[in-house]
């Protein structure tokens, strides 16, 4: 754990300020101005540049945020309060050149890098899924090439768009090729739904990953795939990445590529959870899109998803207490 007070600073009191007035940090969490330090920074990313079909992920971190106001200290299905036991922190935006992805790239990197010198662990909220690769160049630098599950209805693994090489379709790509990821140890999560052709999954295979896809889960069942998940990974430092369109557009559907067949929203909840013991050194939700979320139904989710990957970081240090 990183150096801080004694006591975490919390979540403002809801019993004293309604959930829905007031500035819309993270789960009502204190700014890392605040606290100087955290062990757990949330931060966000708007920016959506690199999409491929419809856009609107830059909305995605306020939307995420707006929809956390509900959440609360104690989560009963890890045992943890994880504003207790760590100290986690809303640090605000990075901000991302809309119009140069080479420049949007190197600032998610530089920014991310320079949080870490005041936080432990990151866990961004997205934005597209191109920010995937400047975030796992950080880390990297900082635990070299990590294992990484990522779970999302894509590969995300092709080449190029228009002759981009780094778009939300290809962060893993561009990931593998430059060391990023450690090639024996990584996995997708909840893929589905058609490919540009066979030699797709070749390729994917030779850039490291190992794939646990939705028809797996329908077939097996949840902890058939937390099992083979488990033996992929390890006991490798763990970046988790997850796009919600790995979830069926019926359990998020405000998002830029929908694919039916998905996981629920249960599903992904109860797969976070069995993986507290692990060394998840960073994640990232990415891909929430407002403009399609009827009633919020994509940020209530992804929200819920960022509370379970700050509570599982607080059980394993709860663990190690």
């Amino acid at each position: 754990m990183t150096d801080r007070t004694p006591s975490p600073v919390g979540p403002r009191d809801s019993s004293a300020t309604p959930r829905y007035a007031g500035h819309a940090n993270f789960a009502l969490l204190p700014g890392l101005d605040e606290v100087g330090r955290a062990d757990v920074a949330v931060v966000g990313v708007p920016f959506d540049s690199g999409v491929s079909y419809r856009p609107g992920a830059r909305f995605g971190p306020s939307h995420v945020r707006d929809a956390s106001r509900l959440l609360r200290p104690y989560n009963p299905a890890q045992d943890v309060s994880p504003f207790a036991v760590q100290q986690v922190a809303d640090a605000g935006d990075l901000i991302a050149n809309p119009f140069d992805l080479d420049e949007a790239i190197e600032a998610v990197a530089a920014g991310s890098r320079e949080l870490l010198e005041r936080a432990e662990k990151l866990v961004t909220i997205g934005g597209d899924h191109t920010i995937a690769y400047p975030l796992l160049r950080t880390m990297a630098e900082k635990h070299g090439p990590v294992a990484v599950l990522h779970a999302d209805a894509h590969l995300d693994t092709w080449d190029t768009y228009f002759g981009a090489p780094v778009t939300h379709g290809t962060p893993f790509r561009r990931a593998s090729e430059d060391g990023f990821i450690d090639l024996t140890a990584s996995a997708h999560l909840g893929t589905r739904g058609p490919l540009y052709g066979k030699g797709d999954l070749d390729d994917d295979a030779r850039l490291g990953f190992e794939i646990t896809s939705s028809e797996f889960i329908e077939e097996h069942g949840v902890p058939a795939a937390v099992a083979r998940l488990r033996e992929r990974l390890g006991d490798k430092p763990v970046y988790l990445s997850i796009d919600v369109d790995v979830m069926d557009p019926a359990h998020a559907p405000g998002t830029g590529t929908p694919e039916a067949g998905g996981l629920t929203s249960r599903e992904m909840l109860r797969i976070i959870r069995s993986l507290t013991d692990l060394n998840i050194v960073g994640a990232d939700v990415v891909e929430v899109s407002p403009a399609y979320d009827h009633a919020q139904i994509t940020g209530v989710a992804a929200s819920h998803l960022v509370y379970e990957l700050v509570s599982a970081m607080g059980r394993r240090t709860q663990d190690e207490d």
